[in-house]
């Protein structure tokens, strides 16, 4: 299953297109504290004054030094831009002024997991037993609405049988319910036997590198594709930022290369493949949890 940084390394590939665009990088020779200020690389001709890309953080270095293959980094350096300042091992890549920083690309990534609902959402699912003097029970913190009850029977069957008469309220006093949502059932239950119920929720956004796609957003794995392009179609107009002011010869030279406004109309063909890839997803959970009948009273 994708991890989070298997789907930001995928997002870069949309957005540089795959081998047109070549970094300039390479890499620590020795790791680095968070702290730290002097970095050891292995080819200084690579880097050069400016912005700097370790991993996820962001540093701006101040001079390079190609005779002891250091780079030295201002007090304000570390964490640049509102990146974390990290620890990193020896071996790790070194990329001057990346294209796309890949801390804009994993934000751009849980943006477009938070926008997706509610029209995709997370599934969940708790288990609690039926007591006959109880009516109304607690839902997970985050529960936003009911797909499915069920009750499991008596007997060698195993069969869950659907509960038709429940009640959600996602405004519970938070004094009797502490996640603020409860669900009451109003069939008659055997008491002691268990209730299953399927319920919607937010997805969650990721924050560790390894935190696996499925796992921690709560969305199926073929939402993946669909995340992608909702980071890409997010990040690809900023290509046209340089050109609205072409002061130099590099941004002269450039803007004949690739006039303003083809990154915003990439940009409108990445949105147009999100839109029909959201409701393909839609569409799959509306067909993996059909709308049921109940009543409430």
């Amino acid at each position: 299953m994708p991890t989070f940084n298997n789907i930001a390394d995928a997002t870069l590939m949309y957005l540089q297109g795959f081998t047109t665009v070549q970094d300039q990088a390479t890499y620590l020779t020795e790791s680095l504290t968070s702290s730290a200020t002097t970095l050891k690389i292995a080819d200084t001709t690579a880097i050069s004054r400016g912005l700097v890309e370790i991993e996820d953080e962001l540093l701006w270095v101040d001079s390079v030094d190609s005779v002891s293959l250091n780079l030295l980094v201002p007090p304000y350096g570390r964490g640049y831009r509102s990146t974390t300042a990290a620890a990193h091992a020896s071996g790790v890549r070194v990329v001057t002024s990346p294209m796309f920083p890949r801390s804009l690309v994993k934000a751009a990534i849980n943006e477009t997991v938070a926008s997706v609902f509610p029209d995709i959402y997370a599934v969940g699912v708790t288990t609690f037993t039926f007591n006959a003097a109880v009516s109304t029970y607690s839902l997970p913190a985050g529960a936003q609405d009911v797909l499915q009850v069920s009750t499991q029977t008596i007997g060698p069957s195993l069969e869950w049988t659907p509960v038709r008469r429940w009640r959600v309220d996602g405004s519970a006093a938070t004094t009797a319910f502490a996640s603020g949502a409860s669900i009451s059932l109003y069939d008659e239950i055997m008491p002691g036997r268990s209730v299953r119920v399927v319920y919607t929720k937010q997805p969650t956004e990721m924050v560790a590198g390894t935190d696996d796609f499925a796992t921690t957003t709560g969305l199926s794995s073929a939402c993946a594709e669909l995340v992608r392009l909702g980071a890409a179609y997010r990040m690809i107009p900023f290509f046209d930022a340089p050109h609205l002011s072409g002061y130099s010869a590099e941004a002269d030279f450039s803007a004949n290369m690739r006039p303003v406004g083809s990154a915003a109309s990439l940009g409108r063909y990445l949105l147009q493949m999100y839109q029909l890839r959201l409701a393909q997803e839609a569409n799959r959970l509306k067909n993996a949890y059909p709308i049921r009948s109940h009543y409430t009273l």
